[in-house]
């Protein structure tokens, strides 16, 4: 299976009102140090609808600039329906929001 396919599939078992980090996915599919790749591999997503990429943020939580479904404040607006929490600062609330695989 390919790096992208990879990561398509641990990005698809990120449940609803739970967020991940690049670096964590990169990690799931055996490569610590490839959060740029997963960040590139989601970013050109040909299953969109179907791995919800929104559910990857930085390790911060801050959302990407470049989400591609529309900028940060859709990818928020799409987190936010899912009852994710987000701190004063603008970034979610990784306490309460990571996943915990």
């Amino acid at each position: 299976m390919s790096f992208n396919n990879r990561v398509y599939e641990a990005v698809r078992q990120i449940p609803e009102g739970k967020v991940s980090t690049y670096g964590q996915i990169a990690l799931m599919v055996g490569n610590r140090r490839a959060s740029r790749a997963v960040g590139y591999a989601l970013h050109r997503n040909p299953h969109q609808g179907k791995v919800p990429c929104h559910r990857v943020v930085f390790q911060d939580g801050r959302l990407s600039t470049g989400f591609v479904f529309g900028g940060k404040d859709v990818q928020r607006h799409m987190l936010e329906a899912e009852g994710i929490i987000f701190t004063v600062d603008g970034c979610v609330d990784m306490e309460k929001c990571r996943w915990q695989p």
